[in-house]
């Protein structure tokens, strides 16, 4: 699908000698392996061409794919092509310096709501923009060259954002695209290693979450991660934030959330939202977030809001299971 929007981005990667990556801030493996992945096979393609990643963010759960560029002077982006992944609104875009650049593409898996790039590849019902890198490589596989790093960070973005596989996003297509990157020689009992063994201190803060969990009357799995609870396990954000995760399996609960306190009063309460069968993005877009039906970020900044944000999904999952069957 999309052949004609993927043969224009090809072409202008071809005309390009610099190309710069950029992502979503908040990095996550599905941004961080598109990202990664991408440069990497432009680089083997056409190993005469430049090919810049420069964020300054970082991320302790990812840091074992390597760091990327340093800086570099605001003149290199002005005669750069910009391939913006993974990212729906440019706000949302970790190194706003891509704005400097000739000409940007953005290649996003999200719902459309701001069509930033000169050229802009979506494809909502994609399982991830790793699916969508994946794509562009079978699309053009006699003119790309697929090494061996480039397909396993591809694979890292797929397995991560689709839950390994599990999420209602995941197609046939999803697979034998995930099998072309195996193919491609990726090592799957190192990389699972890296993604899922827990330290010591992060299963004792798991032990904890199931100590203090709640649940409404609909069956809405909550934990709010205040700053005291990160300063007694160690937390930073991002580890933090990994606490959704642990409330995903829980009969008769639909959805789960996960409050984060930040760091800074100002910048408010991270809300973390999950669910299966139902969405949680129409509740999430009032609460100054959004993203996918079944996965999806919101930002609260006051206890008022997160009990407000609370009983909407409570009502909510009310709501589903009087009107459907076959939910668990």
């Amino acid at each position: 699908m999309n052949e004609e929007i993927k043969r224009a981005i090809l072409e202008k990667i071809k005309a390009y000698h610099r190309i710069m990556l950029f992502r979503h801030i908040r990095m996550d493996g599905d941004c961080v392996g598109a990202s990664k992945g991408l440069k990497e096979m432009i680089r083997a393609t056409f190993p005469d061409k430049e090919v810049l990643l420069v964020d300054e963010q970082h991320s302790d759960f990812l840091a074992f794919l390597g760091p990327d560029e340093d800086g570099v002077p605001d003149e290199a982006y002005r005669d750069a092509l910009a391939i913006v992944v993974d990212t729906s609104e440019k706000s949302r875009i970790s190194n706003q310096k891509y704005a400097l650049c000739r000409e940007i593409i953005k290649i996003d898996h999200h719902i459309e709501t701001d069509p930033y790039g000169h050229l802009n590849w979506v494809e909502e019902e994609r399982s991830s923009a790793c699916e969508m890198i994946a794509d562009f490589y079978a699309s053009f596989r006699e003119e790309w060259v697929l090494t061996k790093e480039a397909a396993s960070f591809i694979f890292l973005g797929m397995v991560t954002d689709s839950g390994r596989f599990r999420f209602s996003g995941v197609t046939g297509e999803t697979m034998r695209l995930a099998g072309l990157m195996l193919d491609a020689g990726v090592d799957t009992e190192t990389l699972y290693a890296n993604l899922y063994l827990q330290d010591y201190e992060a299963m004792k803060f798991k032990a904890y979450v199931y100590e203090h969990m709640e649940r409404t009357e609909n069956g809405v799995a909550y934990i709010d991660v205040t700053q005291d609870m990160r300063r007694q396990f160690g937390l930073n954000l991002e580890a933090a934030s990994s606490v959704i995760n642990y409330l995903e399996n829980i009969r008769g609960c639909l959805c789960w959330l996960a409050f984060i306190e930040s760091d800074e009063p100002q910048e408010g309460i991270r809300v973390r939202l999950r669910s299966r069968f139902m969405t949680v993005n129409q509740v999430a877009e009032k609460h100054h977030g959004g993203g996918h039906a079944c996965a999806a970020g919101a930002t609260v900044y006051s206890a008022e809001e997160m009990v407000s944000l609370i009983r909407e999904m409570d009502e909510e999952a009310g709501k589903y299971k009087e009107t459907h069957e076959g939910w668990l």
